[in-house]
């Protein structure tokens, strides 16, 4: 099977990492500075550049592909059922929402703001009142009208006492929101429906969240708010797994752990779209390569390296798309547990990783070391920053101001207590196939203990949560706003007991203005911060690799959406 080779091939290469470092020989494994440029010649970035490389022998499509021809199969990873765009906590069961539900407005493949079920909006000359105006005659994927009172309603429920959602839009700063979360109000003050078509916000502060959270996904309210009461969600969130929207598709059945299924919309806004089934199918990185070879996915995406790149190639009859991502990987620091709370031992952390033999094991030229929590693809990056460089001397230093002395054994102990980190990792995530190892045998060499557990991503989740754990390996979602990546470490969101009042002054102050030059400096100062008193350990930044069954017309993947905007257009051939 082509997905068990995948996953025997990435444990080579841990193993071989495992036995460099051991021999100190570097080139086995990574680059020298001064081989730099040649290694990366051969590894592949000046041979692969962002785009697309289409396919080269259709002949070679599996007949399970062939035959299938009303119906797209796309890969994804564990979604759990939370198929609400204001609820979900999975960014798998955000895939499903995105095929589900539509909002006021969307974003190109910029990050720029266009309009979806919104025609146009308006914005006063104090940028504090916003006008949205919908396209006529909307409907939702059952038949029934869409009009500004689902959006006043949608916006409703999100200032609910009792919501608990993934939402904050008390950033939006709503005039009367306050008021009403604090059952003060029965209304929304600033909330006004002008007519069926038209709908106002007044806000109380000038903001760069507002209008993303205001022209958000839009709920019926004929549906969801059938027994809606302030201060009680029960009855909307019994219909987390029986999702309505206005999307292009609509809900057909979930079976967990293998398929969510949809069909096509017929009211939706752009016109029905021409495939008329479509299937999110469970993947991951041990079975996705397989599951396109055969024809059992017509679209996947893949660890962006040389092996997955050049085994797609051979495939023939597959399109292959590469593009920057605006994502990072990066290990999560439990801040407020025993061991991390002292940020000299974060920082030791950083010290004491190979992050560059890291990326160049697992993205083979597809990546480089992150030393910003923003892509450099975006505005806001700088290489201002100063990196952490590879240095287990100045690890062991911060280790020993902090208090930890090495041991009998070699493993650092204080008052008594062994310096062993709990590092939570995820079942067929090939980033933990090398890492793991890596950082093993690096933090072991500054007398540091590593102890891994693999689990399920809900499963690491729920322990992260509880703050069981030390270090945990993530990967970001997407951004188009720099303020995405860096939310999570404002203590208000933080889920990891990070703190800094410092850190939280600049993340709000990067949203106080809409001039982007403004916020570009602030964005600057606050990485520095972020690097003395890190609240991650950040890996590498990455392309996404992407290939579809070239049978499939209408697949432009980009960077924001990833295949979002393509799934309304997409036609089977």
């Amino acid at each position: 099977m082509k997905g068990k080779w995948m996953k025997a091939s990435v444990s080579v290469l841990a193993l071989a990492l495992l036995l460099t470092a051991c021999g100190g020989n570097r080139s086995a494994t990574g680059p020298d500075p001064a081989d730099k440029a040649e290694n990366k010649s051969e590894a592949g970035l000046s041979s692969v550049k962002d785009g697309l490389i289409k396919a080269s022998e259709l002949s070679k499509n599996p007949d399970a592909a062939k035959k299938r021809t009303t119906t797209f199969i796309s890969g994804t990873q564990t979604p759990e059922g939370v198929f609400n765009p204001y609820f979900y906590q999975n960014g798998w069961d955000g895939n499903v929402t995105g095929v589900l539900f539509a909002s006021l407005i969307t974003k190109d493949e910029t990050g720029k703001p266009i309009p979806e079920l919104a025609e146009k909006w308006d914005t006063s000359t104090d940028q504090l009142t916003y006008t949205f105006h919908l396209r006529p005659n909307l409907k939702f994927s059952d038949g029934t009208p869409l009009t500004a009172e689902d959006v006043a309603f949608t916006l409703t429920l999100l200032h609910d006492p009792a919501y608990d959602g993934r939402v904050d839009i008390s950033q939006a700063y709503i005039k009367g929101g306050a008021a009403y979360k604090e059952k003060k109000a029965d209304t929304v003050e600033g909330i006004k429906v002008i007519d069926p078509l038209t709908i106002q916000f007044t806000t109380e502060k000038v903001t760069t969240l507002a209008l993303p959270l205001l022209g958000g996904e839009v709920l019926s309210k004929a549906y969801y708010g059938k027994e809606y009461k302030q201060g009680n969600l029960d009855y909307i969130k019994t219909l987390h797994d029986k999702p309505l929207g206005a999307g292009p598709y609509q809900f057909d059945k979930f079976i967990k752990g293998q398929e969510v299924r949809f069909t096509a919309n017929p009211n939706y806004y752009a016109g029905k779209p021409a495939v008329e089934n479509f299937i999110f199918k469970i993947t991951n990185n041990d079975t996705n390569l397989q599951y396109i070879k055969v024809g059992e996915t017509d679209y996947d995406r893949f660890t962006a390296n040389r092996d997955n790149f050049d085994q797609l190639k051979a495939l023939g009859f597959v399109n292959i798309n590469t593009f920057t991502a605006t994502s990072y990987v990066y290990l999560d620091f439990n801040s407020g547990g025993k061991f991390l709370k002292d940020k000299r031992v974060r920082q030791a952390l950083y010290y004491g990783l190979d992050r560059q033999k890291f990326t160049d094991i697992l993205y083979q030229g597809f990546g480089e070391v992150a030393n910003v929590p923003v892509s450099p693809a975006s505005w806001a990056y700088t290489k201002e920053v100063t990196p952490y460089p590879f240095d287990p001397q100045k690890a062991k230093q911060l280790l020993d101001e902090a208090g930890w002395k090495v041991g009998a054994d070699g493993i650092r102990e204080k008052d008594g207590q062994k310096l062993k980190l709990q590092y939570l990792g995820r079942k067929g995530y090939n980033i933990d196939d090398v890492l793991i190892p890596l950082a093993k045998e690096n933090f072991k060499d500054i007398g540091i203990a590593v102890e891994a557990e693999i689990l399920d991503f809900n499963a690491l989740l729920a322990k992260r949560k509880k703050g069981d754990f030390d270090i945990a390996s993530f990967t970001s979602t997407n951004f188009s706003d720099p303020y995405d990546g860096v939310k999570s470490f404002h203590s208000k969101y933080n889920v990891s007991g990070y703190s800094n009042p410092k850190i939280d002054q600049l993340i709000d102050q990067g949203t106080e203005t809409l001039d982007t030059n403004k916020r570009i400096p602030i964005y600057h100062d606050l990485y520095k911060q972020l690097k003395e008193d890190p609240p991650v350990l950040l890996l590498s930044y990455l392309k996404i690799l992407s290939a579809h069954n070239a049978r499939i017309q209408g697949i432009n993947p980009d960077p924001v959406s990833i295949l979002n905007r393509s799934i309304p257009k997409l036609k089977i051939e």
